[in-house]
């Protein structure tokens, strides 16, 4: 403010009678005449010149005119304008920032795929590229599934020596159909394709082509086949297809579906008017049942590579390939797990051996044991292990119940044998009967079906002889339901009953929109009711052998019940050790269940 550094305020009259008496010296005019710094000489300070602060009236016109009279140096200063930048940069402000996030969503949505605000990209294909695909994943990692490792190696071989192929005429497959069960290793067999082919490679999921907006899908396939053509020769891999190639037509109340356009589109990608050189596609599905004829044939999916579960053999190789990483101990057998793990996948053996892993951790062991490979079986299978009840009459009855179900699968014949028999509870079961099959069993015979049904049975019938009609308990339900399925199956699937060779139903598969809903019945009335009297005679002749097993044995029951709840878990050899000392026929040749 210059000047203005004055920190005594004089009032407007005191300073008009100085400027009276002539003492005001100078004047400085500042906020437009509203304040004024004054130097003037002070009669109480030995007539020295002092600064004094004054506020102006609005109304005062002829001051200046007096200043200017009385000759006083006068001089005025404008205000200074700091409010209004402030002012204007604060209005500024808002538009600013407004402006700044538009631009920075709009850099966000063009700058790669998947960002949020895909507004211009929605038509792109969001398939992951990779030049050289390092998926960390070779050939010699899957196992268990030659048969299906052998097809691809061959895709393999077309890619990189293709020469070998076309010089006798072979063309390269279009397309290989990759089908199985959930976990078999469908995707893992892609890793190891793209890990050993060295070429570019476009993995995308089925469900990734679907979009909430119409005609998306189809754009992304001719955008995914774009750039394979651009890349070629090259690998596309469509996990899980049956997200977008179901069968068309499949929609109650037709209509047009926005899937049905996605699959024309890759249908004429595939192989269509213009066709497509060097690409190969490969593809996952659990559900080829639903996918669309024209998708399966020659020309698009030459191959259709079953990815089954694998044998013994295939599971010891694939405990292998799993134990690699792991610390094993000594005594550790891995065909033993092989064979006491029948109908596992290839994930759920990883996963197996992942459980005994971290219940070696957690017990503070340095290797894995057979102990925790048994825990983590039994834990896959069953559940987590719960707390064993206190001895009372339940644990007594589910003890019964266990026993009954071990003593009818050890003395009839063709029943699989017994591994363990528990009352530790797991999942929702109370008490657990393990059996095990010494072989593969890919067919089962007649006689086995039977012995199963009578096995299950076992259960209730013993709660049945021991404590009476009254006593028995809900524990039986799922046998009872699996014991019927079975029945059922024997008389209206396989042809094992007095109706003669004949299939009354078929698969219980998951229904299948448009195709499966209305089904009707494939037989009459009469053969339904007669199909209810087969499956009744058949489970009740069952239950009368496994009722006759618990009355002759009744004092062999007593002493394992009293092991069992005394141990809780008693092994399988132990088990028909002491079943080989109270039955007179050992070899399992006297209770055969007969119709």
């Amino acid at each position: 403010m210059g000047r203005n550094a004055a920190n005594t305020r004089m009032t407007y009259g005191r300073f008009l009678d100085y400027l009276d008496a002539g003492r005001v010296t100078a004047v400085d005019l500042y906020d437009g005449g509203r304040t004024a710094i004054i130097e003037a000489v002070d009669p109480e300070l030995d007539n020295r010149v002092q600064r004094w602060r004054v506020d102006l009236p609005g109304n005062s016109p002829d001051l200046v005119s007096r200043l200017r009279d009385a000759s006083i140096s006068l001089d005025s200063h404008p205000p200074r304008n700091d409010g209004a930048l402030v002012g204007a940069l604060g209005n500024l402000l808002f538009p600013l920032l407004l402006i700044g996030g538009l631009f920075f969503l709009f850099r966000r949505s063009s700058v790669g795929p998947g960002g949020p605000g895909q507004a211009m990209n929605f038509g792109k294909s969001k398939a992951r590229f990779m030049m050289e695909a390092k998926t960390g994943v070779m050939f010699d990692d899957v196992a268990g599934i030659d048969e299906a490792k052998e097809e691809l190696q061959e895709v393999v071989t077309f890619l990189k020596k293709p020469e070998r192929f076309t010089a006798i005429g072979a063309r390269i497959p279009k397309g290989v159909l990759l089908v199985g069960p959930p976990g078999t290793g469908k995707t893992l067999l892609a890793k190891a394709i793209a890990g050993e082919a060295g070429v570019p490679f476009f993995s995308i999921s089925g469900s990734e082509f679907v979009e909430m907006f119409v005609g998306v899908g189809a754009s992304r396939v001719r955008d995914l086949f774009k750039k394979a053509k651009e890349n070629a020769p090259c690998i596309i891999f469509i996990d899980e297809i049956d997200a977008v190639g179901r069968q068309r037509g499949a929609g109650i109340g037709g209509g047009n579906d926005e899937r049905e356009q996605t699959l024309n589109q890759l249908l004429t990608e595939m192989d269509g008017f213009e066709g497509n050189t060097g690409i190969i596609i490969i593809a996952a599905t659990n559900r080829a049942d639903v996918l669309d004829s024209a998708l399966l044939r020659p020309g698009r999916f030459d191959r259709q590579v079953t990815v089954d579960p694998p044998d013994i053999k295939g599971r010891l190789e694939i405990l292998e390939v799993h134990a690699r990483n792991k610390k094993l101990a000594e005594d550790i057998s891995l065909e033993a797990i092989a064979r006491r793990t029948p109908g596992f996948t290839g994930a759920d053996l990883a996963n197996l051996l992942n459980e005994a892993a971290i219940l070696t951790a957690r017990r503070r062991k340095e290797a894995i044991t057979m102990l925790e490979v048994d825990d983590a079986v039994d834990r896959v299978i069953a559940g987590m292990e719960g707390t064993p009840l206190v001895d009372s009459k339940s644990k007594r009855l589910i003890a019964y119940h266990e026993i009954g179900h071990a003593i009818v699968g050890t003395l009839v014949k063709d029943h699989d044998p017994v591994q363990k028999v528990t009352l530790v509870p797991r999942g929702q079961a109370q008490g657990l009967t393990w059996f095990t099959p010494n072989e593969e069993q890919m067919l089962i015979s007649r006689s086995q079906l039977l012995a199963r049904i009578t096995g299950a049975l076992g259960g209730r019938a013993a709660e049945e002889v021991i404590f009476g009609d009254a006593e028995v308990t809900t524990g039986a339900g799922n046998d009872l339901q699996q014991v019927t399925s079975m029945a059922r199956q024997m008389v209206t699937r396989f042809g094992m009953s007095d109706l003669g060779p004949l299939s009354l139903e078929s698969s219980q598969g998951e229904v299948f929109l448009g195709r499966d809903w209305l089904s009707r019945s494939e037989y009459s009335e009469e053969i339904a009711s007669r199909i209810d009297g087969q499956v009744r005679t058949i489970v009740d002749h069952c239950y009368d052998s496994a009722r006759r097993i618990m009355q002759e044995n009744r004092a062999l029951i007593d002493r394992l019940v009293d092991l069992l709840v005394e141990k809780e878990t008693i092994d399988g050899d132990e088990f028909r050790q002491i079943v080989s000392e109270y039955t007179v026929v050992p070899d399992k040749q006297q209770f055969v269940p007969q119709l």
